[in-house]
């Protein structure tokens, strides 16, 4: 485990009244469940302001939801409940109530501690729900998280991430046979494996030489209409999500 999730862990124990209750000291990566519910919440808190946080159920939905997560899980409200009891333990989620709720419901405090900017929480989140991926892909997922001016800015962004000084937080793939770009995953599982030669960290800018050409017209409208359409298939999923969120509080 890196020396920045350590000092997050005391960051939480040296200031009790900001972390959730039951804190215990944490030595293990984050797993598998722990990613798609911080994901998801993350997620949701920018997509869908107004109806987060969010209840059990809505999370639920929220893990499992058939577009823009890789891998799709099916995850059961008993599952997601006691992740989110391990996510407490570790202050990275939090539950809220008040009068006026009929249920709790639940937010993540995980951008907050890692001090994440609006750029680095797009990348991290598409990360946590999608798995690796290009830059170009990351910047024609995220556009409901940030919208990035560029390949450029991603760049920006993946080194941030990479180079961070307490622990890096995403790191470059091994290009496989094939592949025309390099892809980045996150590391808050642990270091992948297949990462690039060079470190542990490596910087998410490409080494020096000549520049790329640009893509061709044709490709990048067709990049432009794979996005698009991801898009009109997130806003379908999440009013398909109100609607049944609206339906339960008259049952």
């Amino acid at each position: 485990m890196g020396s920045g999730y350590r000092q997050l862990i005391n960051w939480n124990r040296e200031n009790p009244e900001d972390a959730a209750a039951g804190w215990q000291p944490v030595s293990d990566p984050l797993d598998t469940a722990e990613i798609r519910v911080l994901g998801a919440l993350l997620e949701k808190e920018i997509t869908t302001p107004d109806y987060y946080p969010l209840s059990l159920n809505a999370l639920v939905n929220a893990c499992n939801q058939r577009s823009n997560r890789n891998p799709v899980v099916d995850y059961s409200e008993a599952d997601v409940a006691a992740t989110l009891e391990s996510l407490k333990a570790k202050g990275l989620a939090h539950r809220v109530t008040s009068r006026e709720q009929r249920v709790p419901k639940f937010k993540q405090q995980f951008t907050r501690r890692l001090t994440l900017t609006p750029a680095q929480t797009a990348v991290l989140g598409v990360l946590m729900l999608r798995g690796p991926l290009t830059p170009g892909e990351i910047r024609s997922c995220s556009g409901r998280l940030h919208e990035f001016a560029d390949l450029e800015e991603v760049d920006t962004t993946l080194a941030e991430l990479a180079e961070r000084p307490d622990t890096a937080l995403v790191v470059r793939l091994a290009r496989q046979p094939g592949q025309k770009e390099a892809r980045f995953a996150h590391c808050l599982a642990g270091t992948p494996d297949a990462i690039e030669d060079g470190g542990d960290t490596p910087s998410a800018t490409a080494p020096a030489g000549p520049k790329r050409a640009a893509p061709p017209a044709a490709d990048d409208r067709l990049a432009e209409l794979a996005a698009e359409m991801t898009r009109l298939r997130e806003d379908l999923d999440e009013l398909v999500r109100q609607f049944a969120e609206f339906r339960r509080q008259f049952d």
